[in-house]
């Protein structure tokens, strides 16, 4: 199955400009973008993952991560092959990197309106786009969205916030909130470990904060490449900077991919990376892949009663009625109702 697909430019050479992401490639004839899934045919560019589905879980929200939105509840989570990324540490290559690597698609066929209906049959409360870059799949994410948002579920993206603000301004208020991995805080990272750069992905989560998406920033913490403190200072100043409220989940790496000779992140680098992101002034700092650890838990930015007690992806506790703290009654952002 494949869609004619939009943000698009036609150039008088036969080229085509695909405006959706900020690669902004230049397709030639019968030629892909660097997505691998977006194709110039016969002049007009054509989605080639449109409908087929190559992954389908049903996963607690907590593993996006999304930590204040919807706590406990779970969300659809679904995604297509492709990506316009090509990162050295990528934890779903096999299926992210599939056309770029083989020039297939993989994947099974699934419309628009099968897909809202097993999410509402499996209890979800929203459908998250994720696993690979949902950017690539812009069309087939969008129709979803669309039926998803009439079915009362919510609609959330995990990305790399690659896509160009056509893209944020076209999905306008069918997104409700998004996990961006801001993966370094060095234009030089972006180009060496993920061909991108670092400029685009700053201006997509300040966008989405200006639009109201509920943003959720995500860093994984590898050693070695991105855990200079100085660095990792000025990310966390960067993230104040679109609002205090603005959770920030740093994670710990295992060896994946093209660096399994790095050696998984230290404890003492996550913790250091967390004291870091109170000292710039954040309300909630989260430490990922680390079980059991006091830093998962979301407690009250005033007083420190502990409202959301977490193990991994479960929720143990919710001490929050009327989604403010019991001791002092400061209110915890987030959306907590539907």
């Amino acid at each position: 199955m494949t869609a004619r697909a939009g943000l698009w430019e036609k150039l008088s050479d036969g080229r085509i400009r695909c405006n959706l992401c900020a690669h902004r490639c230049l397709i030639p004839l019968e030629a892909r973008g660097i997505c691998a899934v977006r194709e110039n045919r016969q002049g007009n560019l054509e989605s080639i993952v449109y409908g087929r589905l190559i992954a389908e879980n049903l996963d607690p929200i907590e593993k996006k991560p999304l930590f204040h939105v919807l706590p406990g509840s779970f969300s659809y989570s679904i995604a297509t092959a492709g990506c316009n990324f090509r990162c050295d540490f990528c934890q779903n290559h096999e299926i992210s990197q599939l056309p770029a690597l083989t020039g297939q698609v993989g994947g099974r066929e699934m419309s628009p309106p099968v897909i809202v209906e097993r999410a509402r049959q499996s209890g979800a409360a929203s459908i998250s786009y994720t696993y690979t870059e949902p950017t690539v799949f812009f069309e087939y994410a969008k129709d979803i969205a669309i039926l998803a948002q009439r079915a009362g579920l919510l609609n959330i993206f995990v990305t790399n916030g690659y896509m160009t603000p056509e893209t944020l301004t076209d999905l306008g208020e069918l997104l409700t909130a998004a996990n961006v991995d801001l993966k370094s805080f060095r234009d030089e990272f972006y180009r060496q470990r993920c061909g991108a750069r670092l400029g685009p992905v700053l201006t997509s989560i300040r966008k989405m904060k200006e639009m109201g998406v509920w943003v959720e920033v995500t860093t994984l913490i590898i050693p070695g490449y991105n855990d200079d403190r100085e660095e990792l200072r000025e990310m966390a100043d960067f993230i104040c900077s679109l609002g205090p409220e603005t959770p920030w989940h740093i994670s710990r790496f295992q060896p994946r991919y093209k660096l399994l000779k790095i050696p998984a992140t230290p404890a003492t680098s996550i913790c250091q990376a967390w004291e870091i992101g109170r000292e710039a002034g954040l309300k909630y700092v989260y430490a990922g892949n680390m079980l059991g650890n006091p830093r998962e838990n979301t407690s009250c930015s005033r007083c420190g009663f502990t409202l959301i007690e977490r193990y991994g992806f479960t929720v143990r506790s919710f001490n929050l009625p009327g989604n403010n703290c019991p001791h002092c009654l400061t209110p915890l952002e987030g959306i907590f109702k539907t």
